[in-house]
């Protein structure tokens, strides 16, 4: 179907020649016509540099034209106010430029509302600081680890082959190989695409301990350890659950379960794939950070952290009391709030399951805090990141670092079409189809993952200069300035509650959240001691 309009056309231009012999003129009209638009659609095939083109020859280019008429026209018909999109047409056009190293200055003022409600901003200084070096880095597993990473501050979020393209997971690990920063495997595993380039890896274990399961699904200490030895894996990311669908396994249909997918992840070809909801080799908090040890044991000394978007305050609590129960703690916690994004939520998940990432960052690090570990632990933050702003909120708010996906994904190809789910994406992105995928020039798109990276965090680097700091880790929440209602106006140090250091350990907590639920979490288990008593019952059973 997709080449339907190429085929016409070519199929016009021996019908023009024809018609050329008894109707001069309108015969070579159409024969000029045809064979012009031929032309073009066999360059567009032919062509390696725009992925949408090569995958849909001549009828794309109408994208195109939309593309160049102006901005309230494109608007009307690209994105109307009936378009539910998770990023505008700016935030893209954000990507674009970053990715592909065009200019990013922009006339006339902000496009925000600087009076809604919600509007956020970052208070500069009067005297600006000089930063020297933009490549901004942190340390993780500095007092445990035998190999400790200097992670950057922005690295890739996880994303598993078979969820994206063989071209796309080799586009972004080159680019990460480019950068010199961290791309997180997702959940399927490391693929030979991921090794081809040699990019620095955070490996990710799911549920389904693909890439280090035996033939029933349980882990396995000896391919772990297989595994773990590659030299450019350099962290193990245990993910409990993400942002999109928290508490929910996911499903490969056998369909796409290709042989490349089945060896990476260690499962039959042509059968589906099911991530099971929980995690087989623990089961209570304590049992988790045993596990936690186990594995930087058995890596050598590698970094290990968790992933998870925060749902019941108790169950991240009895994490956090395990943690100083039995002397074992993660190198890194990646909070991923709920607004993250997957080709496979369901929409209640999507839109209604897990805490935002906001609420969910300020728990953990108030945790962190409370216990006096937070100068062990480094907090992640993950869910809808684009810009360098962004990541100064964020850090802002308790995080060390931050991982991106669609960002990424913006700067390959992906032009949010939300097909996904279908196989049919038309930049190849996140296709197994490999008539789409090869439209994806690795080539070309591992330099814009790169440049992304290098210009946000060059924005980055800007920005805090314009607020009179040296590194973006002095962000703090009295930075981040949040407008309440018309007239108001208030700090984030102001606006929500915090914990001060070594406040749980000496009883001096006065959060809501930790007064009420502090006491119920337990080690021994996820489910609360008592929780009846706490929130109260509204239903009456039926007699």
């Amino acid at each position: 179907m997709r080449y339907i309009p190429l085929i016409l056309v070519l199929l016009t231009v021996p019908l023009g020649a024809f018609l050329g012999l008894t109707h001069a003129f309108a015969g070579g009209l159409l024969f000029g016509c045809a064979l012009l638009a031929s032309a073009i659609g066999i360059h567009d095939l032919c062509q390696n540099r725009r992925s949408v083109l090569k995958n849909y020859p001549l009828i794309a280019r109408l994208r195109f034209v939309f593309e160049r008429i102006r901005p309230e026209i494109r608007q009307y018909f690209l994105e109307s106010d009936h378009d539910e999109v998770p990023y505008s047409r700016e935030q893209r056009a954000l990507v674009y430029r970053r990715a592909k190293n065009i200019e990013g200055l922009r006339p006339f003022g902000t496009l925000k509302n600087v009076q809604q409600v919600g509007h956020e901003w970052i208070n500069h200084s009067m005297a600006p600081s000089h930063i020297e070096n933009g490549d901004f880095r942190t340390t993780i597993g500095a007092t445990t680890c035998k190999h400790p990473y200097e992670s950057s501050l922005l690295n890739i979020s996880g994303m598993s082959f078979g969820a994206l393209s063989s071209t796309a997971i080799e586009a972004l690990n080159r680019g990460a190989k480019q950068g010199n920063f961290a791309h997180t495997t997702g959940e399927g595993s490391i693929s030979h695409f991921h090794e081809i380039h040699n990019g620095d890896l955070i490996w990710q274990i799911g549920s389904g301990y693909f890439g280090c399961r035996d033939e029933q699904g349980q882990f396995n200490d000896e391919k772990f350890i297989a595994t773990a030895a590659k030299s450019n894996v350099r962290m193990i990311e245990i993910k409990l659950s993400q942002g999109a669908k928290p508490g929910h396994g996911g499903i490969l249909p056998a369909s796409k379960v290709t042989p490349e997918i089945a060896a990476a992840r260690g499962i039959p070809v042509g059968v589906d794939c099911v991530s099971p909801t929980s995690h087989s080799a623990f089961s209570t908090p304590l049992e988790l950070m045993n596990f936690i040890g186990k594995l930087r044991t058995l890596s050598d000394g590698k970094p290990v952290g968790i992933k998870l978007c925060v749902g019941h305050p108790w169950e991240f609590f009895a994490i956090a009391k395990a943690m100083k129960e039995c002397q074992i703690w993660p190198d890194f916690i990646t909070v991923d709030g709920s607004e993250g994004g997957t080709g496979a939520a369901p929409v209640e998940f999507a839109d209604h399951i897990g805490a935002p990432l906001r609420e969910g960052l300020m728990l953990v690090h108030n945790t962190l805090m409370g216990l006096g570990l937070r100068d062990k632990v480094k907090v992640i933050a993950s869910g809808k990141l684009i810009s360098a702003f962004d990541i100064a909120r964020v850090l802002s708010l308790g995080a060390d670092a931050c991982n991106m996906a669609r960002g990424f994904m913006f700067a390959i190809g992906c032009i949010q079409a939300q097909t996904c789910h279908t196989g049919k994406c038309p930049t190849g992105v996140t296709s197994q189809d490999p008539r789409r995928t090869k439209a994806l020039n690795v080539n070309d798109k591992y330099k814009r993952v790169a440049q992304f990276h290098a210009n946000t965090l060059d924005a980055l680097k800007h920005t805090t200069e314009a607020c009179g700091l040296t590194h973006p880790e002095q962000f703090t929440a009295h930075h981040l300035m949040i407008r309440i209602n018309s007239r108001e106006v208030r700090s984030a140090a102001s606006q929500y509650d915090w914990v001060g250091t070594n406040d749980i350990v000496d009883s001096t907590v006065t959060h809501p959240a930790f007064i009420k639920f502090w006491d119920i979490a337990r080690t021994d288990s996820f489910a609360a001691l008592q929780l009846s008593n706490v929130i109260p019952l509204q239903r009456v059973a039926n007699s």
